[in-house]
């Protein structure tokens, strides 16, 4: 867990290194995280807006042979895809995931609940806003599915919501990135980010446990 807090907040210097081990197959392998992220449901930890942020901010630096297009067209499948695979896992196994002893030791419940209390409040809105939320967007097509939500209707917001996630995420970095304030403050940038993607879950948390006590009270 150590190394994924470092590999988050000093994104930058690792994705670096990955250029400079693997050249090309850097973009085979930021696919496959953002593809994991999602798709794998046990894997919500894996960093997501903060690393095309930083893929983006690396291909716009003169001194990297990446093209900022093939990231974008590359996050765009894997994200797509992924909740898709997300999706249908959902419809094959539903809930019963949480019962599997392997499984479950990756899998909070609470996590779950939460996206289930966000999908009811949300509807199909909740796909779209979900894809900014970290941990959340990587259940919310698991919930869909679960409660039997139509395929269709989920690919048609799920594809709007991940073409505006990876022009957000990717046009920050690529234009902002290297700025000089932003390339020597990259570790605070980037835990920015997250901090602002998770905000609407810490506000929900909040929100719930305030009512809740109003109720008891």
């Amino acid at each position: 867990m150590s190394f994924l807090i470092d590999f988050v907040l000093h994104i930058d210097h690792h994705l670096v290194t990955l250029v400079n081990v693997f050249g090309n197959w850097t973009y085979l392998i930021l696919f496959a995280v953002i593809f994991i992220e999602t798709g794998a449901v046990i894997m919500p930890f894996l960093p997501g807006d903060s690393l095309l942020f930083a893929a983006a901010a690396l291909a716009a630096a003169s001194t990297n042979d990446l093209n900022i297009w093939i990231f974008v067209i590359l996050f765009f499948l894997a994200s797509a895809l992924g909740d898709s695979l997300d999706f249908f896992l959902g419809r094959k196994v539903g809930m019963a995931i949480t019962d599997n002893k392997y499984l479950s030791r990756f899998i909070k419940p609470k996590d779950f609940e939460k996206a289930h209390h966000f999908f009811d409040k949300y509807g199909s809105w909740a796909i779209l806003l979900g894809r900014f939320m970290p941990i959340v967007r990587t259940f919310v097509p698991f919930v869909a599915a679960s409660s039997d939500y139509s395929y269709q209707k989920f690919v048609k917001y799920n594809v709007s919501a991940c073409v505006a996630w990876v022009v957000l995420c990717c046009g920050g970095g690529y234009f902002f990135g290297n700025i000089p304030f932003v390339k020597d403050h990259f570790s605070a940038v980037i835990l920015t980010i997250i901090l602002i993607t998770l905000l609407p879950a810490i506000i929900g948390v909040i929100k719930t446990r305030f009512i809740s006590k109003k109720d008891e009270a």
